[in-house]
């Protein structure tokens, strides 16, 4: 689950992270309290989405003082944000964050992440800060200063001070420096965040260490430990689609493709995403159903499939082991009916009650196209779909 920015300055200050002033507001009006009680000086209008490259795209710029803040919010709020994670339908603006104006004399990089080979958290931070992190990492990787975190132990003080002194920080700055790295690990492990990022991490001119931005993303099989967490979900950033489907509990991720994807299993799901690029075609979604759905979780799954307007064809792929085959061939037969389906479908089923899950759908009446494998389902369905 990902949060807003100012959001995830909230949690940092809780655990000890400094952060610049600032408060979020949805009506361009509220602009100029904010600003008065920031000093009536400079401020910085932020638009609050959840995408990257806000500044570029004309999302964050600063404001001169109250009246013009006012202006700046005016214009920002209700825009069309687009940027290079947004994709070109761009993300509305409904709310953004007045915050602090800040002098930076040098800026950083800051993140943590889970390093699945490694199996531990990754503490990251490099000198480059205030760019795209990505570019750095692929032209000048040894930039990029990495300290691996026993996860029983946490981040040792004199791994701080190693990830400190690689930014190039004076020594005098090393206690603040120090408290900073522990503050955000302590944000990161109390959470359950599966991404900490702060680019850029700033020393001021007048020698404070701030996260001049915040962002975070949690593991959402970790929510039900953190309901105050959860609350700060915006369904306005998510895919509709995406919403709908996690409110049936089942997995789904939208891609750009034009074959729809109706898997059990996450393994399954990828080599079927595989094997339709291979056959020369491209899947429009990732869909898990789960081992154990139901008839209604399989008629939501090609419901919230049909969803998508780009998709031309619909490849059901099923291994029945605890799901059986004949569940899945209802639930599809059913959901065919009440929707309507205009599109092609091909359905390969292999596992329990196989031959009964067969019969099923060639005798429901509706134009199913029965694979005998993965192979011939992909070759079919690409070929379905471009017609």
């Amino acid at each position: 689950m990902k949060i807003h920015e100012y959001q995830a300055k909230q949690i940092l200050a809780r655990y000890g992270v400094a952060v610049p002033r600032g408060e979020v507001i949805s009506r361009p009006e509220e602009a100029r309290g904010v600003a008065d009680q920031l000093g009536g000086g400079t401020v910085v209008v932020k638009a609050q989405i959840h995408a990257g490259g806000r500044g570029k795209g004309g999302g964050i710029r600063l404001a001169r003082g109250p009246d013009e803040a006012v202006k700046i919010a005016g214009q920002i709020l209700g825009m069309r944000l687009v940027t290079h994670q947004t994709g070109p339908e761009g993300r509305l603006v409904r709310r953004v964050l007045i915050e602090e104006g800040v002098e930076a004399a040098r800026e950083f990089y800051l993140g943590l992440v889970i390093d699945r080979a490694a199996g531990r958290p990754v503490f990251m931070a490099s000198a480059e800060g205030g760019v795209e992190i990505e570019a750095v990492a692929a032209e000048q990787p040894e930039t990029i200063r990495q300290e691996a975190i026993e996860p029983a132990l946490g981040l040792q003080a004199f791994q701080a001070r190693k990830l400190a002194f690689a930014l190039g920080l004076d020594s005098s700055l090393m206690p603040a420096a120090s408290q900073f790295l522990l503050g955000l690990y302590r944000t990161f492990e109390a959470t359950d965040a599966s991404l900490v990022e702060i680019n850029p991490f700033v020393l001021t001119r007048d020698g404070r260490l701030l996260a001049l931005d915040a962002k975070m993303n949690f593991d959402d099989n970790a929510l039900f430990r953190h309901p105050e967490i959860a609350g700060l979900r915006d369904p306005d950033e998510e895919d509709p689609l995406e919403v709908k489907a996690s409110e049936y509990r089942l997995n789904y991720i939208r891609l750009d493709g034009n074959v729809g994807c109706m898997v059990n299993g996450a393994g399954l799901a990828m080599a079927t995403m595989d094997i339709i690029q291979y056959a020369g075609g491209r899947p429009a979604n990732f869909l898990d159903i789960g081992g154990g759905a139901n008839e209604d979780q399989v008629r939501r799954g090609f419901e919230i499939i049909l969803g998508d307007p780009n998709v031309r064809a619909v490849l059901i792929n099923i291994f029945g082991g605890i799901m059986r085959c004949d569940t899945v061939a209802n639930g599809v037969v059913a959901a065919a009916r009440a929707l309507g389906v205009k599109v092609p479908v091909v359905v390969r089923l292999e596992g329990t009650n196989v031959d009964l899950g067969r019969s099923i759908l060639n005798s429901s009446g509706l134009n199913f196209t029965v694979a005998t494998g993965m192979k011939d389902a992909a070759e079919k369905v690409v070929r379905l779909a471009g017609r």
